[in-house]
């Protein structure tokens, strides 16, 4: 008899003698997603694990454990508290504070009229200017925002898609302002428009025109911005949308595949663009889950682009990611009980090797968070760093019979989500027929449903209630009067600048766009001259058209 055999028999008296006749709670024992999880795992769940092929060294392919041979060990991760309202000046103040609370990089939250391409004085933006993050009109707005902040000393993610490239051009000129060239920028502009037609849904242009400025994006930043990650694939918001942990690993990848074939069709060496290549997970409840599927994405995109894909150079395999904790975790109700779900969160995203992480605020479910809110969220990442031991060594729970297990499967559902997107023509094609949408909703109602029953417990939400809470926390609450000032900035704007320059650069820019040529060096020059955003939104529209969802009944 094998070991493996007498380990499995072994298992098979203690389930009959000490488990079946054991004290049984009348719960199910799923993850967060629904996975049925076993009462035991032993080295049978893992019998065909091969090390070398399956886990590896941290740095080495196929990377499981990790994408730097000394992880925390040698660096940190970056500590990153998304934050913008209000204008660019109260946002400035905003990034100093952090900064000087000992966060290593930014993070730019945009209000939704910057988000859709909107200038704050359209009569759209009504109502909305400032209000989930800082209102962005042009670069001038853009220079306030940075002003005193040296950008080639801390790196700038910027959570902006539809008019990413925009964005991008306005950080650029305003280092280029501060004497900064752009090779030495550091940064990453989420630029995932496939995550926004699945979920968030604040797209601009139709699929085409879009996946080709994220092309142009590629080509561009490869020449002249070679530190600045062009893209970050976002699961996030897919799992915000109700997608389960598998979902978000599978749809996301999915969406990382498809810009890569996007990059080569366009003519682009695989490795000329792929090593900046980012990505943006969810940290959600289930700590193991949450764990597993990082090292699941890891092996398998590390995989596809070495054997699908082609990729030669060692760095197109690493799969770079910025975590965030799960937004939709949090709870109006007893909202203190936030900073605890958060800081196992951010565990769960150390503990499975993230590079930039993400603390929500124990207010975010109520409005923007609070100064004392958003420290309380950046020490709960410092106190994983430097109190936990977490960082010691690293990826500490490789070898586990439930983590491999559970990392196995995960891969295995993923690949199973890629073939059925491969059988319905790709992405694009599954985005048109309500693949990824109706996938997402069946999960949603799914969740709702099991919280309903009380299959599964929100602490403080479906029990643990207290029935006479009253709200008790300080909210931050935004001046209406942030609008009508932004609103005279943008009117002030256009009546001093050079208005024959803007002009000439958007009209080169509409030309540009009619061709085939790379758009972003003119949409540099209409961003130097001052165009408002929504200005060249506009022109761009007037070429590429806008996109409208088809409806799902």
């Amino acid at each position: 008899m094998s070991k493996l055999e007498e380990i499995q028999q072994e298992y098979q008296r203690w389930h009959e003698e000490k488990y079946g006749k054991g004290k049984h709670r009348d719960v199910k024992f799923v993850t967060v997603s629904q996975k049925p999880i076993k009462e035991l795992y032993t080295p049978a769940d893992v019998k065909d694990l091969d090390y070398q092929r399956d886990l590896g060294f941290p740095g080495e392919y196929p990377f499981t454990r990790g994408v730097q041979p000394t992880m925390y060990r040698g660096r940190l991760w970056t500590m990153r508290q998304f934050a913008g309202f209000a204008t660019a000046e109260e946002s400035n103040q905003r990034y100093k504070f952090l900064l000087e609370k000992g966060q290593t990089g930014l993070s730019v939250a945009f209000d939704m009229p910057t988000l859709m391409g909107y200038d704050s004085d359209h009569p759209f933006s009504e109502g909305e200017v400032g209000r989930c993050g800082v209102a962005i009109d042009s670069l001038a707005d853009m220079e306030v925002l940075f002003d005193g902040i040296p950008l080639d000393k801390v790196s700038t993610s910027m959570t902006i898609n539809g008019p990413a490239a925009i964005l991008w051009a306005m950080y650029i000129a305003t280092a280029e302002k501060q004497g900064v060239p752009s090779e030495k920028l550091r940064g990453t502009i989420q630029n995932d428009i496939l995550k926004e037609y699945i979920a968030q849904k604040s797209w601009i242009f139709p699929p085409e025109p879009s996946m080709r400025i994220i092309t142009d994006i590629f080509e561009y930043a490869s020449k002249h911005v070679p530190k600045w990650n062009t893209i970050s694939i976002s699961g996030y918001h897919i799992r915000e949308a109700g997608a389960t942990a598998v979902q978000e690993l599978a749809f996301t990848l999915a969406d990382g595949f498809a810009y890569v074939e996007a990059g080569i069709e366009a003519g682009l060496d695989v490795d000329d663009f792929a090593p900046r290549l980012s990505f943006f997970f969810n940290s959600h409840m289930d700590f193991f889950e949450e764990i597993a599927k990082y090292r699941a994405a890891r092996r398998i995109w590390a995989k596809r682009m070495k054997e699908k894909y082609g990729a030669k150079n060692p760095r197109s395999w690493l799969m770079r990611f910025h975590t965030q904790t799960a937004g939709c975790s949090l709870t109006a109700e007893q909202p203190e009980n936030n900073i605890v779900r958060t800081a196992f969160e951010a565990l769960a995203a150390v503990l499975g090797g993230t590079q930039s992480l993400h603390t929500n605020s124990m207010d975010e479910v109520l409005a923007l968070p609070t100064e004392k809110a958003v420290q309380i969220a950046l020490r709960t990442q410092q106190i994983i760093a430097y109190e936990t031991g977490v960082t010691n060594t690293i990826d500490p729970l490789a070898g586990s019979y439930f983590v491999e297990s559970l990392t196995n499967e995960m891969e295995a559902e993923a690949e199973k989500y890629f073939e059925k997107i491969e059988r319905l023509g790709g992405v694009l094609k599954a985005i048109e027929k309500g693949f990824f949408q109706q996938e997402i909703a069946d999960a949603a109602y799914e969740y709702q449903r099991a919280i309903e029953k009380k299959e599964r417990i929100i602490v403080g939400v479906n029990e643990y209630v207290n029935p006479d809470e009253e709200l008790e926390i300080e909210i931050l609450k935004i001046d209406p009067a942030v609008e009508e000032k932004q609103k005279q900035k943008v009117a002030e704007l256009r009546r001093t600048r050079d208005n024959v320059a803007v002009q000439n650069t958007l009209s080169a820019m509409k030309k540009a766009a009619q061709s085939k040529e790379n758009l972003i060096p003119y949409i540099l020059d209409a961003v130097r001259a001052y165009a408002t955003l929504g200005e060249i939104v506009q022109e761009l529209k007037s070429v590429f058209g806008e996109y409208k969802e088809q409806p799902m009944f």
